[in-house]
């Protein structure tokens, strides 16, 4: 994606809801084959490199991504599904 997907705003609470849901992220990291760096999931979704990371985070504690630091880079793989 080019540009970020429009931030929506919950009516009651006035709080952002998430734009992106992890079918997203899923899909991302199967297009680069099940394993990819935050920064190219990032781009593959079209948010930010820090709101990736807090959504792979969560991935990854409901047990549908896991993680390796490589070098300085923290790299994503699809669990096994």
């Amino acid at each position: 994606m080019d540009s970020a997907m429009p931030r929506k705003r919950d009516e009651e609470s006035g709080k952002y809801t998430d734009s992106y849901g992890d079918d997203d992220f899923l899909a991302a990291l199967r297009d680069e084959d099940g394993v990819a760096g935050t920064s190219d999931l990032a781009a593959a979704v079209g948010c930010s490199s820090r709101h990736a990371l807090n959504r792979l985070r969560e991935l990854e504690d409901a047990g549908k991504v896991t993680s390796k630091d490589v070098g300085r880079s923290l790299v994503w793989m699809l669990d096994d599904e």
